[in-house]
C-alpha cells in the first residue's frame, strides 16, 4: 500500500484525509514483529515525512508573505481538516510500536521520548493546538504590517535598524521613538492575543492531567536533562558573572558616544564620525560572501551553502508584510533545510545568516538517518548547532579569508559579536525568567498588567547599564516585541544554554580548529540518538547551569575582546 505513496510533498500537498486515512490504516493493520520493525519504521518515517513537509511549506508561505490570504486558508483549512487526523492516527502508530517492545538499534532513545509524547497526547487538545496556530498567525501579520513614515518614505521597523547603529544620536533617538510608538499602536491588539493565548494553554495542560502548561512542555520539549530550577540556577550565574560584565561593556560604550548615559537608543549607537558596519547592499552578496566563508572553514559546509543557493532555499531579504525574525526549517522528503531571514544590510545579519547555516548544517548532516523518530533532537543542542557556527566562521569575516571586511573592520565585527554575546545572557534571563513566572502564575499572568509589571522588575535585575528613566512604558512591553513568548512558549532558555556550549566549543576551536569542526560535525550527525548531556560532550562541552563554567567563558569572551579592539583602536 505504501508503495503508492506520492514521491514528493508537492504532490501529497493536496490530498484531503480521506486520501491518507488508508495508509495509516495499512500500517496500523500490519502485524509488527522483530524481522519487520525496520521496514515498518521506515514505512512510517515515509508517510510522516511527507506530512510534516507538506505543513511546513505551508507554514513557510504564511510567513513570505503575511498578506497572502490564500496561504493563510489553505494552511487553515490544512490544520482545521487534516493535521488533527494525522495526529490521531500517529498516536495509534506511537502506541502500536510501544506495546509491540521491540527493540531496534538506534531506537533506544527515540523511544522515550515517543513514551513521553504519547503520554500528554490526548484528542481533545488537537482543536486547541490548531486554535493556538491561528492566534499566531494573527500575531505574525499585526508585526509584520508594522511600519513608519520616516525621511519622506515608508520603513519596516526592521529597516530602520541601520539607523539606530548610526552616529547621529538625534536621528537615532527619533527612529527609536517612531519604531515604540508603532509597537505601542498594537499595544492591545497583542494583549489580547495573549489573553487568548493563556487560556488555551491553561486548557491543554488540564486536558493532559497535568499541573502547569510548564509541566506540559517540558514534556513536549523532551527535556529530560534539566529542570526548571536549574533554569533559576543559571539565571543566579548570569545575575551574578554576565551582568556585571555586561555593564562594563555598557559604560565603555557610554564613554565612547560621550553621552551622560546610555539611552536605549544608544546601545547599538556608533560614536560621531564613525561610520556603522555595511557588509552589504543587495543579499546576493550576504549570499556570496558567506558561501565563500564556508568553503574556507570547510569544503563540506561550503557545498552545502552552494546548494541552498543553487536550488533557492534562501528568503533573506525584509519587506513589508514578511513575518518578522528568522528561521531554518527543514523539507524532510526532499532532505533540504529552508532559511528565512530579514536582511537590511547591517553585520547582524550576517551573524543571523551564519547562526541560521549551523541549523542547516545540522540538518544536513543528520539527514542519513533512517527513521523520523531519529531526527528529533533536544532544542538546546539544536541551538549549539547554529552558535557554534557564529565563532567557528569568525575567523573568516576577513576580506583576505573570502569574507565582508577588511582587517580592521573584521576585528570590529568579532567585537560586536562577543560583546553581543555576553549582552544577550541578561536579555536571555529576562525572558526566561518571565515565562517561569508566568506559567509559574498562570492566572495572573493571563492579565497582561501584570506581565507589563513583572516584565520591568526583571529588567531592571538584569539589564544594568542602560537608561530608561521617563521610559516605562516602552520598557514593560518589551515582552510584546518578543516573538517566541507568543509563538514557542518556554523557548528561549536553549540560546542561553547552548550559548554557553558553543563558547566552549570556540574554546576548543582556539587550540585546535580542526579537531574541534570535525567533533562538532560528528555531534551533529547523531541527530536525536543519544541525550543532550551526550551531545554536548561529543562536540567537546559540557551541558552546564553553574557560574564557574560560564566564568570561564566570560573570561575568554572579555579577554578575546580586548585583543581585538588593538587591532582597530
Amino acid at each position: 500500500m505504501l508503495a503508492n505513496l506520492p514521491a514528493t510533498a508537492r504532490e501529497f500537498a493536496n490530498f484531503g484525509w480521506d486520501d491518507i486515512k488508508p495508509y495509516f490504516d495499512e500500517l496500523i493493520a500490519r502485524p509488527l514483529t522483530d524481522d519487520n520493525a525496520a521496514a515498518w519504521l521506515a514505512d512510517w518515517t515515509r508517510l510522516h515525512n511527507l506530512i510534516d513537509e507538506t505543513f511546513q511549506r505551508m507554514q513557510v508561505a504564511t510567513t513570505l508573505d503575511t498578506t497572502d490570504t490564500a496561504a493563510e486558508e489553505k494552511l487553515i483549512a490544512y490544520m482545521e481538516n487534516v493535521y488533527p487526523h494525522t495526529q490521531t492516527a500517529e498516536q495509534a502508530l506511537k502506541e502500536k510500536f510501544l506495546s509491540a517492545e521491540i527493540e531496534v538499534p538506534g531506537m533506544e532513545l527515540p523511544l522515550k521520548y515517543m513514551q513521553a509524547e504519547a503520554s500528554i497526547f490526548r484528542e481533545a487538545n488537537i482543536p486547541l493546538k490548531t486554535e493556538e496556530q491561528k492566534l499566531g498567525l494573527e500575531y505574525n501579520k499585526t508585526i509584520g504590517a508594522q511600519s513608519v513614515h520616516f525621511n519622506g518614505q515608508d520603513y519596516t521597523l526592521s529597516q530602520l535598524k541601520p539607523f539606530l547603529q548610526g552616529s547621529d544620536r538625534p536621528v537615532r533617538e527619533q527612529v527609536w521613538r517612531l519604531s515604540m510608538q508603532r509597537y505601542l499602536q498594537d499595544r492591545d491588539a497583542i494583549n489580547a492575543l495573549w489573553s487568548k493565548f493563556m487560556g488555551l494553554r491553561k486548557q491543554i495542560a488540564r486536558n493532559a492531567d497535568l499541573p502547569s502548561y510548564r509541566d506540559y512542555v517540558w514534556k513536549a520539549y523532551l527535556r529530560f536533562d534539566y529542570t526548571p530550577d536549574d533554569c533559576k540556577r543559571f539565571h543566579s550565574a548570569i545575575e551574578q558573572v554576565v551582568v556585571p560584565a555586561a555593564a562594563r561593556i555598557f559604560e565603555k560604550r557610554r564613554q565612547k558616544l560621550g553621552v551622560p548615559s546610555l539611552r536605549p537608543w544608544d546601545v547599538d549607537g556608533e560614536a560621531p564620525n564613525t561610520e556603522p558596519l555595511h557588509p552589504f547592499e543587495q543579499t546576493e552578496k550576504l549570499e556570496a560572501l558567506s558561501e565563500q566563508m564556508f568553503y574556507r572553514l570547510d569544503p563540506a559546509l561550503g557545498q552545502y551553502m552552494s546548494r541552498m543557493r543553487n536550488e533557492n532555499l534562501l528568503d533573506l531579504t525584509n519587506r513589508k508584510g514578511k513575518a518578522p525574525g528568522g528561521y531554518c526549517t527543514y523539507f524532510p522528503v526532499d532532505k533540504t533545510p529552508f532559511i528565512f531571514m530579514n536582511a537590511v544590510g547591517i553585520h547582524d545579519d550576517v551573524q543571523t545568516l551564519l547562526h541560521e547555516a549551523g541549523h542547516c548544517f545540522h540538518a544536513f548532516e543528520s539527514s542519513a538517518l533512517p527513521y523520523w523518530q531519529q531526527t528529533q533532537v533536544g532544542l538546546e543542542f539544536a541551538e549549539v548547532a547554529s552558535m557554534s557556527m557564529e565563532l567557528l566562521a569568525a575567523p573568516y569575516l576577513n576580506q583576505e579569508n573570502g569574507g565582508f571586511y577588511t582587517h580592521a573592520d573584521a576585528a570590529r565585527a568579532r567585537v560586536e559579536h562577543l560583546e553581543g554575546m555576553l549582552v544577550f545572557w541578561p536579555y536571555m534571563a529576562v525572558v526566561d525568567a518571565f515565562q517561569q513566572w508566568v506559567y509559574e502564575n498562570h492566572d495572573a499572568a493571563t492579565n497582561p498588567a501584570n506581565c507589563d509589571a513583572k516584565w520591568l522588575e526583571l529588567w531592571g535585575r538584569f539589564k544594568v547599564g542602560e537608561d530608561w528613566s521617563g521610559l516605562e512604558t516602552e520598557a514593560m512591553t518589551g515582552w510584546h516585541r518578543k516573538l517566541h513568548i507568543h509563538l514557542a512558549p518556554l523557548y528561549y532558555i536553549e540560546y542561553g544554554v547552548a550559548q554557553l556550549g558553543a563558547a566552549q566549543v570556540w574554546a576548543n576551536s582556539l587550540k585546535d580548529q580542526a579537531g574541534a569542526l570535525a567533533a562538532y560535525r560528528r555531534a551533529l550527525a547523531l541527530g536525536g540518538t543519544v541525550g543532550l548531556r551526550e551531545l554536548f560532550q561529543a562536540a567537546g562541552a559540557k551541558l552546564a547551569f553553574d557560574a564557574d563554567t560560564l566564568g570561564k567563558s566570560v573570561a575568554l569572551i572579555e579577554k578575546t575582546i580586548t585583543e581585538l579592539e588593538s587591532q582597530y583602536a
